[in-house]
């Protein structure tokens, strides 16, 4: 018998969040085969929906024996089956069942860096063309990384996602209304003071049909824009590493000074990526605050109520981004103690609530 929980969160990534219709195929991706109860639901609702689903299942050492053991050839070779697969799907369904978050922990960043350039093309096409979601299994690994045990992870989960959706949608609405006027927007915090432009840029409200789960309203400010300083007071982890106590310093848009008390070798390795890399892909705004405990995983912490995350890297095309780069890093900085968010001269949020 299966899990209700699960279930219901297959109900909703396919009937809320890709609104799945008759003759779509819909690709289902999981990172283990952990996830193989909720996989099963996902097809079948994909199928009750009138859709066709395929299905990708990856085993997570993968990854780490492709770095140790790949030639330059191979590590450079485009996969053009991939390619293929996404053009051809209507629908993409990505789930993350992590066996161990640092598996990639001790491989050269440049590798990964390079392969992400090999795979750049086929992330703009899901990001850009396709309709697609990313959820979390719960897995030892990730009730690990939060200081949990698997059951109270399950339950942090679960409350998180299956939830009324609509509801946070209209909330999010008034957000989105002031950030569409606005034409500067302000950040300031423990050693911040940042200042984007974001006249003319589209914010979009996240509600579920994206990230699961969701709860943010994100743009992606003016390019060139960028000025002043942030830290990052929470571990910022991307491609299996984790950098602690991040500072950067914008002029005119780009990265110009970058710190990092651990892995800054990394850090800087990620920002010399490509030219996109050192400047700014995304700001967004968590309101979820049913979500209190960081847990060192993006998908839940950038959608805490009372932070902002700020993304190097690539821009989204439908906020009227115009960033290109093959990584898009988000990095999360908390306000609920002394922060404030000013659009236009005009405090819109102090220590994490907002003043409306």
């Amino acid at each position: 018998m299966p899990e209700p929980r699960t279930v219901k969160l297959a109900d909703i990534l396919v009937n809320y969040s890709l609104k799945v219709k008759k003759g779509e195929r819909v690709l289902i991706n999981s990172s283990s085969e952990i996830a193989k109860p909720l996989v099963l639901e996902v097809y079948k609702k994909a199928l009750e929906a009138g859709g066709h689903p395929f299905v990708n299942i990856a085993f997570e050492e993968m990854s780490n024996i492709f770095y140790n053991l790949a030639s330059r050839e191979q590590l450079l070779d485009f996969p053009k089956v991939r390619l293929f697969e996404a053009r051809n799907m209507d629908c993409i369904v990505n789930i993350r069942a992590s066996v161990n978050k640092r598996a990639l922990s001790n491989v050269d960043s440049k590798k990964i860096a390079e392969r992400s350039k090999v795979l750049k093309s086929i992330s703009e096409v899901i990001v850009n063309e396709k309709r697609w979601v990313l959820c979390n299994f719960p897995t030892n690994a990730l009730a690990q990384e939060t200081d949990m045990s698997l059951e109270e992870y399950e339950d942090f989960l679960y409350s998180a996602t299956n939830i009324d959706w609509e509801k946070v949608r209209k909330e999010e609405m008034k957000l989105k209304r002031v950030l569409d006027k606005g034409n500067v927007i302000r950040i300031v915090g423990e050693d911040t003071d940042l200042t984007l432009g974001i006249k003319g840029r589209k914010a979009i409200p996240c509600y579920g049909e994206r990230n699961m789960p969701d709860g943010e309203v994100f743009l992606s400010p003016v390019e060139d824009s960028a000025e002043g300083y942030i830290y990052y007071d929470l571990p910022a982890v991307y491609q299996g590493k984790e950098v602690l106590g991040i500072r950067l310093r914008f002029k005119k848009g780009t990265v110009v000074e970058a710190s990092a008390e651990k892995n800054e070798k990394f850090l800087v390795a990620m920002l010399d990526t490509d030219k996109g890399a050192r400047y700014l892909g995304e700001l967004g705004i968590g309101v979820n605050y049913g979500i209190k405990h960081f847990s060192k995983d993006i998908l839940f912490d950038e959608k805490i109520g009372g932070t902002v995350h700020l993304a190097v890297g690539r821009s989204y095309k439908d906020a009227g981004g115009k960033n290109e780069s093959a990584i898009h890093w988000d990095m999360i900085k908390d306000l609920r103690s002394g922060g404030a968010i000013y659009v236009d001269g005009k405090m819109i949020q102090r220590n994490g609530r907002f003043c409306w």
